[in-house]
């Protein structure tokens, strides 16, 4: 079996696959400060729980945004798989072009998404990923990754609404019951939930205007199933989608040894 491993700024992402299957998948906090024991008990743990065991895994794929959190778990991946450790860098075959300026300063997670996507459904695509921020990834029709947008994600934007407010206070992201809310509470989700469907509208219009022609739209991350449904441009949601990027970038430096 493959562990594939996606840090973000706010949350791991991990994923068991047997073969081409996704067998078991689980979400934990990013820790930025976390030893190498804690993490490596962390990660034994959460695996061993269900019944994994270091002889289970031939391998480990990782993407992470977090530099130390990186190193840790380059430390750690021995000691949860019997097999070899791929952490997508610059260097990691992926079998995309990079068509930006600077190619070295793209995050891992981005291209590992645009790979997935590509893979899944085909050129042009448009990925939202949404975390703690909202990225938006192409690949153009010649099957290259052309660039995107960031935006800040929903949660650290109504973190900064609140901290930057004395009266108002975190909400659960949900819908409300109506565009105009009936009190503080459902003002701010509604501002959150409906204001951020409206800036992924805005973006992936736009994007799909500057290659004028027929695009594929798909969400993952966190947060897509809270906001993808008040949205009018996105089409699927695929939860695993950074997960399968990381199996089909394993699979295929695998087959460079």
């Amino acid at each position: 079996m493959l562990l594939t491993i996606d840090v973000g700024n706010t949350q791991v992402a991990l994923g068991m696959f047997d073969h081409k299957e996704l067998v078991g998948h689980w979400r934990i906090s990013t820790n930025a400060q976390a030893t190498f024991d804690e993490a490596r008990w962390q990660l034994v743990g959460i695996l061993g729980a269900d019944g994994f065991t270091q002889s289970d895994v031939r391998g480990v794929a990782i993407s992470s945004v977090v530099p130390a959190m990186t190193a840790a778990l380059r430390r750690v991946a021995p000691h949860v798989s019997s097999g070899p450790v791929v952490v997508v860098e610059p260097g990691v075959r992926t079998g995309m072009s990079i068509e930006i300026d600077n190619p070295g300063e793209v995050g891992a997670d981005r291209i590992v998404n645009a790979l997935a996507a590509r893979e899944r459904y085909g050129a042009p695509v448009v990925v939202v990923d949404f975390g703690t921020s909202t990225n938006f990834d192409v690949v153009g029709p010649d099957g290259a990754y052309i660039g995107g947008a960031i935006a800040p994600g929903l949660e650290i934007s109504t973190n900064a609404l609140i901290s930057g407010t004395a009266a108002l206070r975190m909400v659960e992201f949900s819908a409300p019951r109506s565009v105009i809310g009936k009190g503080t509470v459902e003002a701010i989700q509604s501002g959150g939930i409906y204001g951020h469907a409206g800036l992924v509208d805005g973006i992936v219009e736009r994007i799909a205007a500057e290659l004028d022609e027929p695009v594929t739209r798909v969400a993952t991350g966190g947060l897509a199933s809270t906001i993808v449904p008040h949205c009018s441009s996105v089409e699927t949601v695929d939860p695993y989608l950074t997960l399968e990027g990381l199996r089909i970038i394993f699979d295929r430096n695998q087959d460079t040894e």
